[in-house]
């Protein structure tokens, strides 16, 4: 490695909104975010499912047939 070139390098923590602290190692010595994966709706099960302009009812009208069928 050359010298003078490289950031430092410093062992920090990731402070969230939710209070979580991860430690990790960084170029930055503080870093804050809002959202991690301890609060963050896909990782805590907790996801809505927003339908929009009724997508989701004309998927499942579409594959209904196909759904039928296959049971049989």
């Amino acid at each position: 490695m050359k010298t003078g070139i490289h950031s430092e390098y410093y062992e920090t923590s990731i402070k969230c909104a939710c209070g979580n602290v991860i430690e990790v190692g960084s170029t930055k010595e503080d870093i804050r975010v809002e959202i991690c994966s301890k609060c963050h709706p896909f990782f805590t099960g907790k996801q809505k499912l927003i339908d929009t302009a009724g997508r989701i009812e004309r998927f499942r009208r579409k594959y209904e047939k196909f759904q039928n069928n296959q049971k049989k």
